[in-house]
C-alpha cells in the first residue's frame, strides 16, 4: 500500500513499505547506486516523517520480500515471537524510537523485547534516530555470549586477533599472533582468513593455532575462516574446530552467492557443536555482514542497503553465534562513499544487531580507494566504544597485508580500553595477568626477549 506525507504543501507518496525505508535512510553511495534512494533532503524528511506515524504491527503484514520467495522472509516472520512483542505492540515506529530512549527500556527489558522484534523494525527506527541515539540505546543492550571465555559483559571490551599473511606461512602467521597476545588481544577470537580456501590449508592452519593455544593454556577461541563447507570437511577429518565461520546477508539471493543456505548453516551448527570443544558454554558460530553485500550480489530486491542487512542479523540470531561482525568499510566506496557514511553505518550495524540480540563486533575499516582515512576510524572507534562494541578487530600496524585494507591494531584497543576504562574478558584477563603481559592495573608489561611467547616463534 502506498504511504504519504505531505511537507510545504507538497504531497510525497512511496508506494510501498520497502520504497518509504529506503527513501527515510540517511544518504549513502550504495543506495544512489541502487536507485532508491531518496532524491532530495526534503523527501528524505518526508519518508522518516511517515516512518515515524507508521504501526509497528504494519511490519507483520507487509514484507519488504515476498514470504513465498525468500526464505529469509520466512524466518523473520515464523520466528516472531508475539508474547515479546505486545510490549511495544500499539506504538508506531516514532513512539518505539521514544520508548527506546526513556529510562523504561533497560537492559532486562531490553533483552525481553528481542524476539518481538523484526529486523525491519529496528531498521526502520534507527532511521529515525540522530548518532547519539543509536549510541544511548546500544549502550543499554548487553548480550553475553560463552565459549572458551565469557564475551559482552558490561564494562570489557574483546577483540579479535587477526594475523593474515598473504602465503599462509606459519611463522608469518605466528610472529604476528605473538605480538598481538603481547599487546593483550584476542580474547574474542584468534582468526585466520585464509589465503586459499583449500581443506588442508585450513587444516593446517587449525592445528597450529590449536598447538599455539593448548600450549600457552590460552582461554579463547580459534577459528580459520574458511568457507563452511571447507570447515566441515576439516571436520570430518578431525581438525580442532572452535568456531565455524561463515559470511551471511539478508535475503536467500545473498546466502546463495555465498554458497550457502539455511539448511547448509544448520549443518554447519551441528557439526561443529558435536566436537563440545567449549568450556564454559557452546556459542560456535562466528559470522561477518557488511551492508552493500545484497546490492553486489544482485539480491537486494529493491531494499536500501541498511534494511538489507539488518534481516542478515534475523539470519544470524537463529544460529546463536558467539560473534557477529560487521565489516563496515570493507566493501568499498561505491556503498560507503567516505568516513560520515561509514561511521554512519557502523553506528547502524552496531545498534540494530545489538538490538535483536547479536554479540555485535565491527571491523572498523575502509579501503585505500574510499574517502575516509584513519582519523575517521579513531571516531568511529571511540563512539563505538561509548556504545559498547562487544569486540573490534586487532590488526598488526592496522594494516591487513592479506586483505590489503585498514582497520584498527592491537594499539587501538589499548588506547579504547584505557580510556573508557573497559577491560578483557575475565577468563583472558586472568590469563594476561599470570603470563606476565599485564599487572593489575591492566597496563601493559615491556616484552622481554626470552618470554615464553616470544621464543615460540621460533617453533613454527
Amino acid at each position: 500500500m502506498p504511504y504519504r506525507h505531505t511537507v510545504r504543501q507538497k504531497n510525497y507518496v512511496f508506494k510501498d513499505l520497502k520504497t518509504l525505508l529506503a527513501r527515510a535512510t540517511p544518504l549513502r553511495s550504495g543506495d544512489q547506486l541502487a536507485g532508491v534512494a531518496a532524491e532530495t533532503a526534503e523527501e528524505r524528511v518526508a519518508a522518516q516523517m511517515a516512518l515515524a506515524d507508521l504501526p509497528l504491527t504494519t511490519f507483520l503484514n507487509e514484507s519488504v520480500v515476498p514470504y513465498e520467495q525468500d526464505d529469509v522472509t520466512r524466518l523473520i516472520i515464523d520466528s516472531h515471537d508475539a508474547s515479546a512483542f505486545s510490549l511495544v505492540r500499539h506504538q508506531t515506529v516514532g513512539e518505539l524510537r521514544n520508548f527506546l530512549l526513556s529510562e523504561k527500556a533497560d537492559a532486562q527489558t531490553l533483552t525481553g523485547l528481542q524476539m518481538g522484534l523484526t529486523p525491519e523494525m529496528a531498521a526502520a527506527v534507527s532511521k529515525l534516530m540522530r548518532n547519539q541515539d543509536l549510541i544511548t540505546v546500544a549502550a543499554k543492550c548487553e548480550v553475553i555470549t560463552r565459549f572458551r571465555n565469557t564475551l559482552g559483559l558490561r564494562g570489557r571490551l574483546s577483540t579479535r586477533l587477526q594475523p593474515n599473511h598473504p602465503t599462509d606461512d606459519l611463522r608469518g602467521i605466528a610472529a604476528s599472533l605473538v605480538d598481538g597476545l603481547l599487546y593483550g588481544s584476542g580474547d574474542a577470537v584468534i582468526g585466520i582468513n585464509p589465503a586459499t580456501d583449500h581443506v588442508q590449508t585450513t587444516v593446517q592452519l587449525l592445528n597450529m593455532l590449536d598447538t599455539v593455544r593448548e600450549r600457552f593454556a590460552i582461554p579463547t577461541q580459534t577459528c580459520v575462516l574458511s568457507h563452511l563447507t571447507t570447515t566441515i570437511q576439516a571436520i570430518e577429518q578431525g581438525a580442532p574446530v572452535d568456531l565455524a565461520f561463515q559470511s551471511i546477508g539478508g535475503t536467500e539471493g545473498v546466502n546463495a552467492s555465498f554458497g550457502v543456505s539455511l539448511a547448509l548453516l544448520q549443518e554447519g551448527l551441528e557439526a561443529t557443536r558435536s566436537l563440545n570443544r567449549g568450556t564454559v558454554g557452546q556459542n560456535v558460530i562466528y559470522f561477518e555482514t557488511g551492508q552493500g553485500s545484497a546490492l553486489s550480489a544482485n539480491a537486494h530486491h529493491g531494499m536500501d542497503q541498511q534494511t538489507a542487512e539488518t534481516r542478515a542479523y534475523a539470519v544470524a540470531r537463529a544460529f546463536e553465534p558467539l560473534l557477529v561482525n560487521s565489516v563496515v568499510g570493507f566493501i568499498g566506496p561505491e556503498y560507503l562513499y567516505d568516513g560520515k557514511q561509514i561511521i554512519r553505518a557502523g553506528l547502524e550495524d552496531h545498534f540494530c544487531g545489538k538490538l535483536l540480540g547479536l554479540p555485535m563486533g565491527v571491523d572498523i575499516c575502509y579501503t585505500n580507494h574510499a574517502e575516509a582515512d584513519q582519523d575517521d576510524m579513531d571516531t568511529l572507534l571511540t563512539l563505538l566504544g561509548t556504545a559498547g562494541v562487544t569486540y573490534i578487530m586487532g590488526v598488526p600496524g592496522a594494516d591487513d597485508v592479506m586483505l590489503h585494507y585498514q582497520s584498527t591494531s592491537f594499539h587501538d584497543a589499548l588506547y579504547l580500553r584505557n580510556v573508557l576504562n573497559r577491560r578483557p574478558a575475565p577468563e583472558f584477563e586472568q590469563w594476561l595477568l599470570q603470563m606476565g603481559i599485564m599487572n593489575d592495573q591492566l597496563q601493559l608489561l615491556p616484552a622481554q626477549s626470552g618470554h615464553r611467547l616470544v621464543e615460540s616463534v621460533s617453533s613454527f
